[in-house]
C-alpha cells in the first residue's frame, strides 16, 4: 500500500483519491490475474 500511495504522488494524484481508488484496482487486477490463470490451465 505504501508503494502505490508513493506511486500516486509522484504522478501528481492526491493521496486520499489513491488510497479511495486502490480497492478497486486490485479487485480489477486479481479478476484479470484469475482469469490468465484459467486461461492457461486450459490450454
Amino acid at each position: 500500500m505504501g508503494a502505490a500511495l508513493a506511486l500516486a504522488g509522484g504522478l501528481g494524484i492526491a493521496p486520499l483519491i489513491a488510497a479511495e481508488l486502490l480497492p478497486e484496482i486490485e479487485a480489477v487486477m486479481v479478476r484479470k490475474l484469475n482469469e490468465q490463470m484459467e486461461g492457461r490451465r486450459n490450454d
